[in-house]
């Protein structure tokens, strides 16, 4: 059976009204979900110091030329080309020294035939030099002048002006997410400040009436810790956005409406776990419905996960919305078990969070073609995750699941988990040495080396 049949066949699931609904394709959950994160309409300009993790909101374009003038790439001696061309080990040719220029002293004279300059990496290159004869390769004779041994080709290790970058070129387009790189880029291109995007605003709700807090001194029998929140938040502030943790929420339609309600309003997307399957006590779809949402997924073919509600708020406008009046808030309902809620937020709610922030999303992006280590099982019509690392190892790529098993409410063995194994619907299992895709989380890939 083929891929496509297999899911044609895919079992439903039923909502609240008794109405078969088909689950989603990871895939088709993703599409849909890009469709709905509208970007951030507001804007801010923040100092470069303060820029790391933001997403520019406009194109920058550089006042200068990428390197600014002519330089050396080695340290040694700055020649005419043409003064060497007939240069032999046997016959090498003698330049006078005229000048020593080290980097960030500008040359004083110009250099004419039969002359060289003492030169050093990154220093300006004298008017009439166009290539640089490095050190090891010369002698310095006992007058001072310096040998040539060889023919040295014009623009030998020089670094012309402008061959990196323009004045003018467009050197970071908007929907650029800043790191490191790109931040030493508006550094050396002096811009002191930029325009971002706002942070995306990104409200927690943890309901659930056997949530205690952190700092319970005692759990009674059925207690478990609202681990979630801090795992959302930390999330949050990963991708970028700003986390609102609004609390533990009971089992009390009331109570938690007014959660959803407040959430909505300061929000520019909702993520709650727990209360999202079909359960007595699982009021969130019904809650979103009485709040005029339109509900987008009500569950998708993953495992795990599978219960994942995804749905529009409407939202009157604010201050913030001032450009876009009326953005619907986009509300994630994530399940309550630890394993699960991350695996949805890593493979759903983060190119949503990206896109919100304003930045370009490739939601195949991070992917790897890996070698698994170990036999993955799969979840028949589902699409499986199993989290665990990557290394390279003798020039490929490995994925070491964790130990343990995949339980969804293991969290000691998600513990390091920088990459999600995907088995793909249908297929039973993935035998060890095979080859499987690989998601690669945040800087899954920083530990690689060659």
């Amino acid at each position: 059976m083929g891929l496509e049949e297999v899911e044609l066949t895919m079992a439903p699931v039923w909502d609240r009204e008794g109405q078969s609904t088909r689950l989603l394709k990871a895939s088709e959950a993703i599409a849909r979900i890009l469709a709905l994160a509208i970007a951030v309409d507001r804007r801010e300009t923040v100092p470069l110091n303060l820029a790391a993790g933001r997403v520019l909101a406009e194109a920058v374009r550089s006042r200068l030329d990428f390197p600014h003038w002519d330089n050396s790439a080695m340290d040694g001696y700055g020649i005419r080309a043409a003064d060497v061309a007939a240069a032999r080990p046997e016959q090498p040719v003698a330049l006078e020294v005229i000048e020593e220029i080290p980097a960030g002293r500008a040359p004083m004279r110009s250099l004419g035939p039969g002359q060289a300059v003492r030169i050093y990496t990154g220093a300006m290159l004298p008017e009439g030099a166009d290539a640089i004869a490095i050190q090891e390769e010369v002698m310095v004779l006992p007058d001072g002048r310096v040998a040539i041994p060889t023919a040295i080709a014009p623009d030998t290790f020089v670094r012309k002006k402008g061959a990196f970058g323009r004045s003018g070129d467009e050197i970071l387009a908007a929907g650029t997410r800043l790191g490191p790189a790109e931040v030493a880029l508006l550094a050396a291109a002096q811009c002191a400040q930029v325009t971002v995007f706002r942070k995306p605003r990104v409200a927690i709700l943890s309901t659930g009436d056997e949530l205690v807090s952190v700092d319970e001194p005692a759990l009674k029998p059925g207690q478990i810790v609202d681990s979630n929140r801090y795992a959302l938040e930390a999330f949050i502030q990963q991708m970028g956005g700003e986390a609102i943790a609004l609390g533990i929420i009971p089992d009390d339609r009331e109570v938690l409406k007014q959660a959803m309600e407040r959430a909505i309003a300061t929000a520019d997307l909702v993520l709650s776990t727990g209360g999202v399957s079909v359960g007595t006590y699982d009021y969130v779809e019904t809650l979103l419905g009485d709040l005029g949402a339109a509900i987008a997924i009500r569950s998708v073919a993953v495992k795990p996960g599978k219960p994942l509600t995804v749905a529009t708020v409407p939202k009157a406008a604010d201050q913030d919305n001032a450009q876009n009046p009326g953005n619907p808030c986009l509300y994630f309902g994530l399940p309550g078990n630890p394993a699960s809620a991350l695996v949805g937020c890593w493979r759903f709610v983060a190119p949503a969070l990206r896109q919100m922030a304003g930045e370009t999303v490739n939601p195949e992006a991070g992917r790897l073609r890996c070698i698994a280590a170990a036999m993955l099982p799969g979840a028949g019509q589902r699409e499986a995750y199993l989290w665990g690392r990557v290394e390279l190892r003798d020039g490929q790529y490995h994925f070491i699941p964790a130990p343990g098993g995949h339980n969804s409410g293991n969290l000691v063995n998600l513990v390091g988990t920088t990459a999600l194994a995907i088995v793909p619907v249908g297929a039973g299992a993935i035998a060890a040495g095979d080859p499987v895709e690989v998601m690669v989380l945040g800087a899954g890939l920083a530990g690689l080396s060659a």
